[in-house]
């Protein structure tokens, strides 16, 4: 006998995966202050096997869909639990490879870790939201979650003015999604996701055209969900955000958000707005273009490495936009499998500089990894590989990742736009073999000591490494996976 109802029962199965993050969360928080300061990275590891309990409650969550939770306000499906490994996954390796990070700069703090959990749990829900207003909450749990994160390094300037930043600007976003949902529910009284499709496609065989403010509304939406996936021109925050949050925090900034978004986006776009897609398509397409520019423009001129990977985030989301345009099932399959490369190799890549940069993040600077090849070859291969797939070379999942996002557009004969995005591949190849030169043939520089890389770290970038070359070699069963949640989007 169970205390709960069947239906109740469904409820927690649906959403498993953010209670678990929850529970944990709020378990580290009370244990907290109990625990000397010596032993804070116990929380760690706390907040590390709650992530892995969330994986086992992402496949409680598979085996109750497809279905809804809570009236229908979130979705379980294929989509959502692709997504929520990624996010998920994600964590994991930011908690992995923030232990050492947080003991050499004195922050080793328990809040630390429960707030990287309560994000995460912001970001399952945006996965599985099936509600603007549901949505809505996931995007703020994760948000505010994620703006105390950026300013975790208090005593460092850069950190508090990348919080401030993302504070200010991220509340400017959010006020546009929720104007958009104000605008959307005006339009077709209902913020169900699944519904908005019916109430448009109603409005169009009575009136033979989608009303006005149903369009603008998703214009705004769009504005506030470009916020957070770092999309032109609403990225101007992202490189002094990223650049000043501790490093572990950029590395789930650039990861878990970006995907949890561009999951909302996809239902929002496909499934509420489908039937409208002419009026999204041509500011998809110069959204994607203009990431691009910018992103890989910029990341020309930094001499800052993180700085330069900043600038590098914005440029994938303009190529995750170039299959997000493709407006069909090939298009959504080609996102998700380009965020699960995405994910691996930026995190592995932040993670990596994070170790670098060793206490007070003082060595950024392109020179400071002159000749690392020859003093830590393991740690230099590492990074040669992760920006490697980021430039898109055969055989790493980055390369299948733009394969994949370019051929869905040309497949819905969007030719320019492939023309352009592979343009910008080729600039970008600077900017990344700029820093495999500079270790493997500049000089070393003489004053820098190498520091041994803890377990923990060498654990995570040896998942991310290994990952990301099961993704460019055995891509199969993924873009599987990939395809059976595109084709579940559209069952309600």
């Amino acid at each position: 006998m169970t205390p709960f109802p069947p239906e109740q029962l469904a409820n927690f199965h649906r959403l498993a995966p953010e209670i678990i993050l929850c529970v944990f969360g709020i378990a580290i928080m009370v244990a907290d202050p109990f625990i000397q300061a010596a032993h804070k990275r116990a929380l760690g590891w706390l907040a590390f096997i709650g992530t892995l309990a969330a994986l086992a409650g992402v496949r409680i969550l598979a085996n109750d869909a497809p279905g809804t939770a809570y009236s229908g306000l979130i979705r379980a499906d294929a989509f959502s639990v692709f997504v929520h490994v990624i996010v998920i996954g994600a964590a994991a390796l930011a908690i992995l490879g923030s232990f050492q990070y947080l003991d050499d700069e004195n922050i080793q703090r328990g809040e630390y870790y429960a707030l990287v959990l309560f994000a995460t749990a912001g970001m399952g829900i945006l996965a599985g939201a099936n509600e603007l207003v549901t949505a809505f909450i996931g995007l703020e749990m994760s948000s505010i979650s994620t703006y105390v994160l950026a300013g975790f390094r208090r005593r460092a300037l850069k950190s508090n003015e990348a919080s401030l930043k993302y504070f200010v600007l991220g509340s400017f976003a959010t006020a546009f999604f929720l104007y958009g949902i104000a605008m959307v529910y005006g339009a077709t009284g209902t913020t169900r996701i699944d519904l908005i499709s019916a109430a448009l496609g109603k409005m169009v065989a009575e009136h033979g055209q989608v009303a006005s403010f149903a369009i603008l509304g998703l214009a705004l939406m769009f504005v506030g969900l470009g916020f957070k996936v770092v999309a032109a021109p609403f990225q101007v925050y992202a490189p002094d955000v990223y650049e000043g949050a501790p490093t572990p925090v950029t590395a789930l900034l650039a990861s878990g958000p970006k995907a949890a978004t561009f999951a909302l986006m996809l239902r929002i776009f496909y499934v509420s707005f489908g039937s409208a897609g002419n009026f999204w398509f041509w500011a998809i397409w110069i959204s994607a273009v203009l990431t691009m520019l910018v992103g890989n423009f910029a990341a020309l001129v930094q001499t800052n490495v993180k700085r330069m990977l900043a600038y590098s985030s914005i440029a994938h989301a303009g190529y995750i936009l170039v299959a997000f345009a493709a407006g069909t099932d090939i298009g959504i399959t080609a996102v998700l499998f380009y965020l699960a490369a995405y994910a691996l190799m930026k995190i592995g890549a932040f993670l990596v500089i994070a170790h670098l940069g060793q206490q007070g993040e003082k060595r950024l600077e392109i020179t400071d990894y002159a000749g690392l090849g020859t003093k830590q070859p393991v740690l230099a291969v590492c990074f040669s590989l992760f920006l490697l797939s980021l430039l898109g070379l055969p055989a790493t999942g980055g390369f299948l990742g733009k394969l994949f996002a370019f051929q869905a557009a040309l497949d819905s004969k969007i030719v320019w736009l492939v023309v352009i995005a592979a343009i910008n591949s080729v600039i970008g190849a600077y900017y990344y073999l700029r820093v495999i030169v500079a270790m493997y043939f500049w000089e070393p520089s003489k004053d820098y000591v190498p520091t041994k890389v803890a377990p923990s770290l060498t654990f995570a970038l040896a998942i991310a490494a290994a990952g990301t070359l099961y993704l460019g070699l055995l891509p199969a069963r993924v873009l599987e996976m990939a395809k059976t949640a595109a084709d579940s989007l559209y069952l309600h």
